[in-house]
């Protein structure tokens, strides 16, 4: 269940800002991820654990720079954090010891991690005007 919801927020949060027309900013993406990094640090505070809050916050500077390099420059940096992300996702419990993670929250946010870059990647490649169809 968490993939499947994972996806589909995934999905849901880039095309509400789309329709709204909160991406007409180049912030919005790199809002999400900031957003997205910084829940692990919430679950290290639930669960109360210093340690782990501290691990936590320096994974999430990490992408918090790469969010901010990437408004600045280029929003595939944007895109590359996302799916950063979900690896770290993947390799998180083997990294940093968290207590207040949910046991199914890494797969959620793998999913949704993926779905938004894939989303603001299919938006960049509209923006640059590459075609989807193969030449002939």
């Amino acid at each position: 269940m968490e993939y499947v919801v994972g996806v589909l927020l995934g999905l849901a949060v880039p095309i509400f800002g789309r329709v709204v027309g909160f991406d007409r900013d180049r912030s919005f993406y790199t809002v999400v991820l900031v957003v997205t990094a910084s829940y692990y640090d919430l679950f290290a505070v639930l669960g109360g654990s210093t340690r782990a809050l501290l691990s936590e916050m320096a994974a999430t500077a990490a992408f918090v720079v790469l969010s901010a390099v990437g408004f600045r420059r280029n929003l595939w940096l944007v895109v590359v954090g996302l799916v950063a992300h979900g690896v770290f996702d993947i390799v998180h419990g083997g990294l940093i010891e968290d207590p207040g993670v949910p046991r199914w929250w890494p797969m959620f946010c793998l999913m949704f991690d993926v779905a938004a870059a894939a989303y603001l990647a299919w938006r960049l490649l509209q923006r640059s005007g590459v075609k989807a169809e193969p030449s002939r």
